[in-house]
């Protein structure tokens, strides 16, 4: 649901009021079941509650993300309300660059994880409604071969998933083997080669020393005043 999304960030972080936009329909439904049903969906995926930490966070890297990062950060924070995404992210690591991404694979994991909870054509809707959320984000290219495709992923990126991590309390190594790290599928020192170049920019604070990881994010928390992370 990138488009409905990105139209209803990008009209209402001026007025810091997103709830108000989705009434507005500036997600362009024709009818009000449509409005209702996306409005949900929406602020099940991403609260759109401007008082939380996670959206506050979410909020200020959409206002300074290139566009072409901006469906991957909404990828990362989807990843922490939608457990079946957040499910998949194994398949999408164990499908090499340039082989086929199958809904059959995204339906088996659905599947092994949830034996016989789900009817053959729920997990087909849920596989490929996985499917395009990865496509939208870059990991997927092909409207027929789904082929498993890299992103780039920046410095800013990285940090958005690392501070995910850091806001629903982990730290240390446990933020780098997080689920919204895993995401980005990335290797360890290409990880950590973006969180010291984002550390060089002040958007984390970042050490590694006797196999030891510390990541803060003082600043960066002082900025956009939320508070009771410090530890």
């Amino acid at each position: 649901m990138f488009a409905e999304l990105a139209k209803v960030m990008n009209h209402g972080i001026e007025s810091d009021n997103y709830y108000d936009t989705l009434k507005q329909n500036v997600i362009s439904k024709a009818t009000q079941s449509g409005i209702t049903k996306t409005s949900r969906y929406l602020k099940s995926l991403y609260d759109l509650d401007a008082s939380q930490p996670q959206f506050m966070a979410f909020k200020h890297f959409w206002s300074i993300a290139h566009e072409r990062d901006k469906p991957l950060l909404a990828l990362i924070y989807a990843i922490g309300n939608d457990y079946q995404l957040k499910n998949s992210i194994p398949v999408i690591n164990n499908t090499e660059i340039g082989k086929k991404v199958t809904v059959e694979s995204i339906e088996s994991n659905i599947e092994n994880l949830y034996p016989q909870k789900y009817s053959a054509n729920t997990k087909r809707s849920m596989a490929q409604n996985i499917a395009s959320s990865w496509k939208q984000a870059g990991f997927i290219t092909g409207k027929v071969k789904n082929i498993r495709t890299q992103p780039e992923i920046n410095y800013l990126v990285l940090t958005f998933a690392i501070f995910m991590a850091y806001l629903n309390g982990l730290r240390g190594d446990f933020i780098l083997t997080s689920d919204w790290v895993k995401a980005l599928t990335l290797d360890e020192r290409t990880i950590r080669s973006l969180a010291i170049e984002a550390a060089k920019r002040d958007l984390l604070q970042y050490q590694y020393a006797g196999s030891i990881t510390s990541i803060t994010f003082k600043n960066l928390l002082n900025k956009l005043n939320i508070n009771g992370f410090e530890n």
